[in-house]
């Protein structure tokens, strides 16, 4: 009885602490620790791969993997910066390992990139806004294809984790001149494609 209390305050104490002291403590060897971390952060691994492999299965098969090498790979994690940086590194890289495997190639016309984000307010206007995101997802299933791997993970950190082109280039481990170039042509590409084939759409609008 003494050790499930003992353990039952051990994880309160976890939930408590910031996502680093957490991953500090599971660099030191503290399961609890790693084990609320993981809890904590599966959704967005989970988000972040579904929009670059473009399927939730699998992206739960990538987070999977993100975790594993999280834990073989905490010792080397250092607490000067931010861990979110680091773990979508991971993820990051794991997500384009797995769309250039040739299992995920016959999955990549059909990727998903959810340049709009959901919103919680339920309005009329929210409504005609909600349908028109849904449009852009459809159309973005249709021609997301045609983007490099490297294209998307960019598009997808810049215009959905909204994360600003320093830390991208760190979590791709490029140049900020590299990640700008990549955004400029996932967009070109992306307007290309959808003025070619919805050509009625992007009258009036912009990709970013």
């Amino acid at each position: 009885m003494e050790l499930v209390y003992s353990q039952r305050k051990d994880r309160q104490e976890s939930a408590e602490l910031p996502d680093r002291d957490l991953a500090v403590r599971a660099r030191g060897g503290d399961m609890v620790a790693f084990e609320t971390l993981v809890t904590r952060k599966t959704s967005a691994v989970v988000a972040l791969a579904r929009r670059i492999v473009g399927n939730t299965e699998d992206a739960r098969d990538v987070a999977q993997m993100v975790f594993l090498r999280v834990w073989n790979e905490i010792h080397r994690y250092d607490e000067k910066y931010s861990l979110n940086t680091w773990l979508y590194r991971i993820a990051t890289n794991l997500s384009i390992d797995f769309l250039r495997s040739a299992r995920s190639r016959e999955r990549a016309h059909g990727a998903t990139l959810h340049i709009v984000r959901e919103r919680e307010e339920s309005t009329a206007a929210e409504a005609t806004r909600n349908a028109e995101d849904a449009e852009l997802v459809r159309l973005f299933e249709t021609v997301s294809g045609r983007l490099s791997e490297k294209q998307k993970a960019a598009f997808v950190l810049r215009e959905m984790e909204d994360c600003e082109t320093k830390e991208i280039a760190e979590i791709l481990g490029c140049g900020e001149s590299t990640v700008r170039n990549h955004l400029f042509n996932a967009r070109k590409i992306l307007r290309r494609e959808i003025g070619r084939l919805f050509p009625e759409f992007l009258r009036g609008r912009t990709l970013a």
